[in-house]
């Protein structure tokens, strides 16, 4: 079929090819994750073409392999268009919708959108690079009767000293993801990187520097980022 056609050759291209420049990318993604109510029936993802020329963009979702193509993923969502042409300066809403599955009730799920764009081959019939860019951000599916706040989970994350770093506990059902982890309010001075920590686990943090005391950047449901003052235990 046509469609499978057009997938093989993006996805090789998208394997094929390493982002080395972002400013280049024409498409990009309104937002920086994507929330997903167990009560909707549909959720919409809007993207745009800051580029100066058309592209033609395909999106899927995967379960965190970044190398799963549109024909073997195993996600329990669709996107609509799977693929379709976006002009210059020209927008288009993805519809991802879930199609069913065994998830946890009492915690959230984590997938991956892939949003990957490819630009019109040269007119002229010239040989020139082709470069192909793929954007991933995060889907949370959220079960509806999950207690608490997700946009304040991360101070309830425990942290203590242990070998060459920090472990950072969450005991809530929500995903806390953070930016980085600073040992001032402003934000300034970085001590480790950031990264994700899953509803129940611990995750380790390296870093150099003992503190008692650290500032991680969480990032809520908007996109926004919040420096929160948090103790460390020995």
């Amino acid at each position: 079929m046509k469609s499978n056609r057009i997938y093989r050759q993006l996805v090789a291209l998208a394997l094929a090819l390493t982002l080395t420049a972002p400013a280049m990318a024409g498409i990009v993604i309104t937002g920086t994750r994507v929330i997903y109510p167990a009560s909707e029936r549909e959720v919409m993802v809007k993207i745009e073409n800051k580029g100066n020329t058309p592209v033609l963009v395909q999106s899927w979702v995967d379960d965190g392999d970044e190398n799963t193509t549109p024909e073997n993923t195993k996600a329990p969502f669709t996107v609509t268009p799977p693929v379709n042409r976006v002009n210059a300066g020209k927008g288009q809403t993805l519809r991802l919708m879930f199609t069913g599955a065994d998830l946890p009730k009492d915690k959230e799920s984590v997938f991956w959108l892939s949003v990957l764009e490819v630009p019109p081959r040269s007119k002229d019939g010239q040989n020139q690079l082709q470069m192909a860019f793929r954007s991933r951000i995060k889907i949370f599916y959220r079960p509806q009767t999950l207690p608490g706040d997700a946009n304040v989970a991360g101070k309830f994350v425990t942290w203590r000293k242990t070998k060459g770093g920090l472990e950072a506990k969450n005991p809530t059902p929500y995903h806390v993801s953070l930016v980085n982890i600073a040992s001032d309010k402003e934000g300034k001075n970085i001590v480790a990187e950031g990264g994700m920590i899953s509803p129940g686990e611990t995750q380790f943090f390296p870093m150099k520097k003992s503190l008692s005391t650290i500032y991680p950047s969480y990032i809520n449901d908007y996109g926004g980022i919040s420096p929160t003052l948090q103790q460390v235990a020995p």
